[in-house]
């Protein structure tokens, strides 16, 4: 059984520095690898040693594998932990990784291969009988073949990109006569993100929502689940608000997916921390969607319901140790709601913004985390993704960890860029996510830019007119033309000392 001594964390920002302070809490000496856009950052400072691996761009710096071990070398590191994003599902990476005989924080290079290619992830699964959205089993590139699949399946149908995630090589069609353009596009989107065109076809569900769970296996075979968390709240196909548990979920539809979440993940002899994702019906019947191979963005949320530290469990895992713990020892306890805060502007179709941060105060209290990486003054790079903070907020229940989730927002003080804060607020106070009506439709159904404009109450009303009332009077008497014999030369104007 191997000891961990020192991690070399292969990434950035906020989740480098989540996981560094675990790793130090561990006795584990933390490891930072930085470009030079980052190389003022806080998980920089934050680690014992830090090394740049080249410029801003990422494929020339966090999604450069070689230099990554190399850097391990030079820093005699024991294991690299590949946090989520760039580097963290590629398969030829955890590879090299193992064969320069240092550990990877994660599954084996096989269980990513399967599970990073939809096809092959949903030809492993089938032999456990798991859910099973109707499509087709094999990449298409066809176009009449393709064709007659659809109209088995059935319209709408979803063209996805067999390899990679995040909405990209992914197209909804509706009828048979778009069916040839938009599976153009979603070939050659695919193409151009992951450099794989096989696309797959399959029935579009109604109304859905995005369900997942929470895996933890070792390597002695031991696979729990840690239950679920509703991501549906989504622009993009990216997540934009999560929470756990989910409010529709019962015990006995969570026992189901949890147990099918265990069954993908001993279909490719998984071992780490991993996601099992759904999409659920009107009905909440759930279909097995995909697994991500990695920590996820919104893995707080489990933290908080569960109690336990999942980069600490997955530290252990790597070390050889076996589970210190059964399914009958997790407990859901309480609710936890995470908003990510991005540089976006959703007035603008959620475009994202940068800038420097001129004012960044984090909000505070009892049951509030924040995730993040930033610190007042400094600048949001145009390099990766637009992310700030995640925030986090925990109660006894959902309203609580709602209304907690409002006053933390409101505490929250960003300005300098644009932020998804006011959204967030936004579908706090809606009524059907207070209700749990909602899916992944929401901002579509439920969302427009004037919605974030203020609110004025009948009082606020009254007295913005009354205000106007006056400002117009006093305009009409500052127009009246001064007699020039009693003016006074000497006294030059103000627009000319403004211009001296």
């Amino acid at each position: 059984m191997a000891k961990i001594k020192k991690i070399l964390v292969a990434n950035r920002g906020e989740i480098s520095l989540r996981i560094m302070r675990t790793a130090r809490e561990m006795g584990i000496r933390p490891v930072a690898v930085f470009s030079e856009a980052d190389r003022q950052s806080p998980h920089v400072a934050f680690a014992d040693e830090a090394i740049c691996i080249g410029p801003a761009p990422a494929h020339l710096s966090y999604l450069k594998a070689d230099r990554m071990i190399q850097a391990a070398k030079d820093l005699m590191v024991d294991a690299i932990h590949p946090g989520y994003g760039f580097l963290s599902e590629n398969a030829g990476f955890a590879r090299a990784v193992q064969q320069a005989g240092i550990i990877f924080i994660g599954p084996s290079p096989e269980s990513i291969e399967i599970m990073g290619d939809k096809l092959a992830a949903r030809h492993a699964v089938s032999k456990f009988n798991i859910p099973l959205v109707p499509g087709t089993r094999e990449a298409v590139s066809d176009i009449p073949k393709a064709k007659v699949l659809a109209r088995e399946i059935g319209y709408p149908v979803l063209i996805k990109a067999s390899a990679g995630g995040g909405g990209k090589g992914m197209r909804i069609v509706e009828r048979e006569e778009d069916f040839e353009a938009q599976m153009d596009r979603a070939k050659h989107e695919a193409e151009s993100a992951f450099g794989d065109g096989s696309v797959f076809v399959e029935k579009y569900i109604l109304s859905p929502r995005h369900i997942e769970i929470q895996v933890l296996g070792d390597q002695h075979g031991n696979v729990v689940h840690l239950f679920e968390r509703e991501c549906s709240i989504q622009r993009r196909h990216q997540k934009v608000i999560e929470e756990a548990p989910a409010s529709v979920i019962n015990e006995a539809k969570r026992m189901a997916m949890g147990e099918a979440a265990v069954k993908v993940a001993k279909a490719c002899e998984y071992y780490g921390a991993g996601t099992v994702e759904f999409i659920v019906d009107q009905n909440l019947d759930f279909f097995f969607l995909e697994m991500n191979t990695r920590l996820q963005v919104e893995h707080p949320v489990t933290e908080m319901i569960t109690g336990k530290d999942l980069v600490k469990e997955q530290i252990l895992i790597a070390e050889g140790n076996a589970l210190s713990f059964t399914q009958n020892d997790l407990r859901i306890r309480g609710h936890a709601l995470e908003v990510r805060v991005y540089a976006e502007d959703p007035k603008n179709n959620f475009l994202p913004d940068t800038g420097k941060l001129q004012r960044y105060r984090r909000p505070q209290g009892p049951g509030v985390r924040v995730d993040d990486s930033f610190e007042e003054g400094m600048d949001i790079p145009i390099h990766y993704d637009p992310l700030i903070a995640k925030l986090i907020t925990f109660a006894e229940d959902r309203q609580g960890a709602i209304y907690r989730m409002m006053r933390a927002i409101e505490e929250f003080e960003i300005t300098g860029v644009e932020t998804t804060l006011a959204f967030c607020k936004f579908v706090m106070q809606h009524e059907r996510f207070a209700e749990g009506r909602f899916n992944t439709l929401f901002i579509e159904e439920s969302f427009s830019p004037e919605m974030l404009e203020p609110e004025f109450t009948e009082e606020e009303k009254k007295l913005v007119a009354a205000l106007g009332v006056f400002m117009f009077e006093r305009s009409k008497t500052a127009h009246i033309i001064p007699n020039p014999e009693k003016s006074s030369p000497s006294v030059p104007s103000n627009w000319k000392n403004r211009l001296q």
